[in-house]
């Protein structure tokens, strides 16, 4: 069984996501912690109902704004678990240096849109679904994808359409995305990376 550490940044709908499809989706790896860069993030207490254990590393309060030592930190961390597959279930921060380097095609990102729609820089959260609608297009969905330097930028390994409906706002297109697309994926690609390791 490969060992999988999940970083987050909020809620944990993506992680529960995990959690829920361990063993029956993720047969090739077991959840054995979670990180996150906010203390406040209720993806913790998800965690924490499931016994895994979590740790919170803050780039400015613990790292004084320091992204090399913020990076450095998490990776002695997944280290410190025997972590295999790093995944970012909802991670609201860039990963860079020593981290991508370790964990080299071993860090999974799930982002809100069919890349390379609406991706890189600045594409976060509900900015995505905004952009999405603005934009007028038909078709949107998710995308999960290896991490790289660049931003949204590593190879693909899934995707999943979800249709845009009249009426839709940026909620209500992120909670589809999410049900239909983000949580079905998700557990998949990390499979798909766990048993190719």
């Amino acid at each position: 069984m490969k060992r999988i550490g999940v970083l987050i940044s909020g809620g944990g709908t993506n992680l529960q996501a995990l959690i829920d499809k361990q063993g029956s989706v993720i047969k090739s790896g077991e959840i054995v912690c979670v990180c996150s860069n906010r203390s406040d993030a209720y993806g913790l207490e998800r965690a924490k109902k499931a016994g895994i254990p979590t740790r919170v590393i803050r780039k400015n309060a613990d790292c004084g704004g320091d992204d090399a030592e913020f990076n450095h930190r998490i990776c002695a961390y997944m280290k410190e678990m025997d972590v295999d597959v790093i995944v970012l279930a909802g991670f609201l921060a860039i990963l860079g240096g020593e981290l991508l380097t370790e964990y080299a095609d071993r860090i999974i990102n799930i982002h809100p849109s069919l890349i390379p729609s609406f991706c890189g820089d600045g594409f976060y959260g509900l900015k995505v679904h905004e952009a999405a609608l603005s934009y007028g297009v038909k078709v949107t969905g998710a995308t999960a994808h290896l991490v790289n330097e660049i931003t949204d930028g590593g190879r693909i390994l899934l995707q999943k359409a979800v249709y845009i409906e009249d009426g839709d706002t940026p909620e209500l297109l992120q909670k589809r995305v999410m049900e239909q697309a983000e949580w079905i994926i998700l557990p998949e690609a990390v499979e798909m990376v766990c048993k190719q390791i």
